[in-house]
């Protein structure tokens, strides 16, 4: 397979379920290949480029909106035109990842990984809807819904005084896996299954 078949990131869904991300990886790959200015208003892009970048935006379409879009031969139109179709979408994903961030809860979730990978999920999509969560809101948030039963241990991560929200999460995770080799030893063999010293032994049997 030729370099030209293989797509970058994944094409723009004709019903612009990934259009924010497809977003983002469009203005990233055209500013590396130096064709960034392609698809800025006002832009004095060389006719070349206009088509390279043309042919890169095109090759990242879904088939159905290469055929709807077949007669536009300049980028910026192109990208005025998706913008028009699809940027309705953040007046519909904001609302929704925004109720996802305010009911967020440590506690939910069964271990910290997944927790974190919904963390990361929400706030990815915020920031492409133009809201950005910082630091100390992530740390808040985590600090601040651990279960109830774990009052103590969370004064004690609080007391740590965490900067990074990465910092907290890797003490968490290094906590997990001491916590889940803990359980596993004890599934393994219960106190009473354990053998009796050679002396112990002896003095069983008399």
């Amino acid at each position: 397979m030729s370099n030209l078949s293989k797509l970058e990131f994944v094409a723009l869904d004709i019903y612009g379920k990934n259009y924010l991300s497809w977003v983002l990886d469009v203005e990233i790959h055209l500013t590396a290949k130096g064709l960034g200015d392609s698809i800025i208003e006002g832009n004095k892009t060389s006719s070349q480029d206009k088509a390279k970048a043309m042919i890169f935006l095109r090759h990242h379409l879904d088939e159905s909106l290469k055929v709807e879009y077949l007669i536009v031969t300049d980028p910026l139109e192109l990208w005025i035109g998706l913008k028009g179709r699809y940027d309705h979408l953040n007046a519909t994903v904001l609302p929704r990842v925004r109720y996802e961030w305010m009911h967020l809860q440590f506690q939910d979730y069964k271990t910290v990984i997944e927790y974190n990978s919904v963390v990361f999920r929400i706030t990815s999509q915020l920031k492409l809807c133009g809201e950005t969560i910082k630091n100390k809101d992530m740390l808040e948030k985590t600090l601040t819904t651990f279960h109830a039963s774990n009052m103590i241990l969370q004064q004690q991560y609080r007391g740590k005084s965490f900067e990074k929200y990465s910092e907290l999460i890797s003490c968490l995770l290094v906590a997990e896996q001491h916590n889940d080799l803990l359980m596993r030893n004890h599934e393994a063999r219960s106190t009473e299954s354990a053998p009796l010293p050679e002396a112990h032994r002896v003095e069983a049997h008399s």
